[in-house]
């Protein structure tokens, strides 16, 4: 059984990472060209270059900030009816208790909101955890000296296995089957 949580959390973080990044970086690169577009397309110099990396790189922790939130409600739905290391993840219906088949994301808000909120909570008792070892181990005097949304990402990935595991343990309408 922990193989089938390692392989679904290792494909889960790979989806997030996947999505997140890449709709960022593609985010950041719009907002990028339209400012470009909107300052009237001067011709392209190593200063003009050096000033749109600079946009691009500001913008792009704003924007995997709002693409991490659609990624990991996107990736939800390939948690399920997909055979790892011998097991599935399978989802009830709530009138008739029979498993869907066929999930879309309007089955899939209960149980995403309820993993969600896990993951929030994990993710708070790493902070408090990595607030104290701060305190203790370093001459930093803060958490937030430290703390961006590269350190949030990976606390995120992290708290994804352990909510991964309570979603199935605690959660009703989700099922673990052999396949």
């Amino acid at each position: 059984m922990s193989k089938f949580y390692l392989f679904l959390w290792l494909r889960w973080l790979f989806l997030v990472t996947f999505y997140s990044l890449f709709l960022a970086s593609a985010l950041a690169a719009f907002i990028t060209f339209f400012i470009y577009l909107s300052e009237g397309m001067p011709p392209l110099s190593s200063e003009i270059g050096k000033a749109l990396f600079a946009i691009a790189k500001f913008w792009f922790p704003l924007t995997w900030s709002l693409a991490l939130l659609l990624a990991l409600f996107a990736s939800v739905k390939y948690f399920f009816n997909t055979c790892t290391a011998g097991y599935v993840l399978k989802l009830q219906s709530c009138q008739t208790q029979e498993f869907i088949e066929v999930i879309g994301y309007g089955d899939l808000v209960k149980v995403w909101r309820k993993w969600f909120m896990l993951l929030i909570w994990i993710v708070a008792a790493q902070m408090i955890i990595a607030l104290a070892f701060t305190s203790v181990f370093s001459d930093f005097e803060s958490v937030f000296v430290w703390f961006d949304i590269y350190w949030l990402f990976g606390f995120i990935l992290v708290a994804g296995y352990f909510a991964l595991i309570v979603l199935t343990n605690r959660c009703t309408r989700v099922k673990i089957k052999q396949c």
